[in-house]
């Protein structure tokens, strides 16, 4: 590690059965805090996302993405000398973070009230598809699924095509949410000394992630209609085609930034003072319309003197971009968001945690092989620890 200050996690310990994203986001977030993350693994298969593709020098792009700062432990818990070695090294533990299927926590015998009863300061995330209580409590949950059982999909595409969101809103979402959590608990226990049992639903993330077009919807208002590169809460506020080919995205949030975007930057006075238009509710309906009107004044023009033009109005503004673009965006490059990380087959890079305190240290953290650390972690808990 390098830096001016201990990270704020040093001496924390988490322990995992995790797989694919949702609770691999969150522990992977704690390793770059510092903490000490012991990834349990099935051995000789592992993570399953550790076989989604070969792209990263022979290794799946999600397992790099979401597991450096690891380590990674292969023990099967329904063999009784593994076992011994996990609840040793669970006994050791501070936090304790699971996405298993449906009830497979209970059958190896983990379930987390029994958990947090017989290591009282542990702290359990329990993250599930649709948690406790309800119909659905039996379904695996994969991200597709949640954010099409949580009204997510239907809000993305256009009308009658609805589409999943690129990002995994779902997973991630879900992770950070945990993340959070985590944080919290550990300074409760700070104050209380207790841990406790944190159960997310991914379902109630969605849910929770869809706050205003539930309002909506709660209060009478119409279903929310998709409406691609744009929202259907606000208008106008969308992606138009450029004279020179390229695409630029505009958006207002507000009726002042609508005179401002038909005043200023369209040039158009009569139609920022037009009535029809003045409250965002007239604009929603007029959506179409308006579109027309802005995609026609951005089809003469070029992208760089669009977002030139914008920018001195005032108006928010951004270019089409593909993933290659991202990798390659200058924003990132010049603030140095990019670093090395290690990995099995030679260094990859990986960027910075998005935050961090100014004088925290930056874990230098590496993917692991699956079981590389499984001898070491074996010989450090072969007894347990004195009570």
């Amino acid at each position: 590690m390098s830096g001016r200050a201990a990270a704020p996690l040093d001496g924390i310990t988490v322990v995992s059965l995790e797989q694919a994203i949702s609770a691999p986001l969150c522990t992977r977030h704690l390793a770059d805090l510092g903490a000490r993350v012991i990834k349990v693994e099935n051995p000789g298969i592992g993570d399953t996302a550790r076989h989604y593709d070969g792209v990263v020098r022979g290794m799946a792009a999600h397992f790099v993405w979401l597991n450096h700062g690891k380590e990674s432990v292969a023990l099967s818990l329904t063999d009784p000398e593994d076992r011994a070695v996990f609840d040793r090294v669970l006994a050791r533990a501070d936090v304790f973070v699971s996405n298993l299927a449906p009830g497979a926590l209970g059958r190896l015998g983990l379930a987390p009230d029994d958990l947090v009863e017989q290591h009282p300061r542990l702290i359990v995330v329990d993250i599930s598809g649709y948690g406790t209580g309800g119909p659905l409590d039996h379904k695996r949950a994969y991200d597709l699924l949640v954010q099409a059982e949580g009204g997510s999909c239907a809000m993305t595409g256009t009308p009658g095509h609805p589409a999943k969101s690129g990002v995994p809103v779902a997973d991630v979402g879900t992770a950070l949410y945990a993340y959070s959590a985590v944080l919290a608990a550990l300074y409760t226990r700070e104050r209380t000394g207790h841990g406790t049992v944190v159960p997310i639903a991914m379902l109630d993330v969605v849910a929770e992630m869809t706050g205003f077009a539930l309002n909506t919807v709660l209060h009478g208002g119409d279903e929310p209609e998709p409406v691609g590169m744009g929202s259907p809460m606000v208008a106008p506020y969308g992606a138009y085609a450029t004279a020179d080919g390229q695409t630029v995205v505009l958006g207002t949030t507000s009726d002042r930034e609508w005179r401002r975007l038909a005043g200023d930057l369209l040039g158009d006075a009569e139609l920022a003072a037009d009535p029809r238009y003045a409250r965002n509710a007239d604009r929603v309906a007029c959506r179409r319309e308006l579109d027309r009107i802005v995609g026609a004044w951005c089809a003469e023009r070029t992208l760089e003197e669009i977002q030139r033009l914008a920018d001195r109005a005032g108006i928010g503004n951004a270019r089409l971009n593909a993933v290659h673009d991202l990798a390659g965006h200058p924003q990132l490059a010049e603030r140095k968001r990019w670093r090395e990380v290690g990995t099995p087959t030679g260094p990859v890079p990986a960027l910075l945690p998005p935050a961090l305190g100014r004088d925290w240290p930056t874990r230098d953290g590496r993917v692991p092989a699956l079981g590389e650390h499984t001898e070491a972690v074996r010989a450090e808990f072969a007894t347990r620890p004195d009570c």
